[in-house]
């Protein structure tokens, strides 16, 4: 299973909201090339990045962060948030951001998600956040009306490779991931799915490793010192 340390960026510094809620936010660092850095030398080979502002507001709010870190760095990087024009989608990839991660666009427009794939291929993986068991959206500030069954065999018939599955309830609130969730999710279809929200500590990256996901994303753990980074890549290996 790949680990996939997480920066949050606003305003160009790293960042964590909890369960999604702009108000409470907690910086963690001015200079988020020197995080990434920092988990590079921990022996991470991934990297998940989220512009906040981008999520929020539809369009890039940290561009030449991600640039700086895609130059600096032998990560290979994701990038989400606020990914919802093809021309968005080129400037990352132009910027040689490995895969773009789709969310609210997927969700709304899915002639825009077909584009996409057709014109980016496996580098377009799709995020679905979830809200008492149904897709959220807009930087999970509203709840759309799809189930994430109905969302995730929609996206296997469409061709999407990878899919990031965050339980907002869980994310950032250090309670564990949701187990069951990505248990019956990875049973029932075939696609790479990646566990967001909530992986707390080294016996949830031991239980997602042995469920063959293949990836797990990891953020306010490693920040607040739950989690070591060495540790979490070993046991996934």
């Amino acid at each position: 299973m790949k680990i996939f340390p997480a920066i949050d960026l606003y305003d160009g510094k790293a960042v964590r909201l909890f369960k999604g809620d702009y108000n409470q936010m907690t910086v963690y660092s001015d200079n988020p090339l020197e995080v990434a850095k920092k988990f590079e030398d921990a022996g991470a080979t991934h990297l998940h990045l989220v512009d906040l502002e981008g999520a929020k507001n539809g369009y890039p709010g940290n561009l030449e962060t991600i640039r700086k870190i895609v130059e600096e760095t032998e990560l290979f990087t994701e990038v989400g948030g606020g990914i919802r024009t093809i021309d968005t989608a080129k400037a990352y990839i132009e910027s040689g951001v490995d895969r773009i991660i789709l969310g609210t666009a997927a969700v709304e427009n899915e002639e825009f998600l077909k584009e996409a794939l057709s014109l980016f291929g496996d580098k377009v993986a799709v995020g679905v956040d979830l809200k008492d068991g149904f897709v959220a959206i807009k930087g999970w500030t509203e709840k759309s009306a799809l189930s994430a069954r109905d969302f995730l065999s929609k996206m296997e018939s469409l061709g999407v490779k990878t899919v990031i599955c965050t339980d907002i309830s869980r994310d950032g609130a250090m309670q564990g991931s949701n187990n069951e969730l990505y248990k019956e999710l990875s049973a029932n279809y075939n696609i790479d799915l990646v566990a967001s929200g909530g992986v707390s500590d080294i016996s949830d990256i031991k239980e997602l490793t042995q469920m063959g996901l293949y990836g797990a994303i990891i953020g306010k753990a490693y920040y607040i010192g739950a989690i070591d980074l060495k540790e979490a890549i070993e046991v996934a290996q």
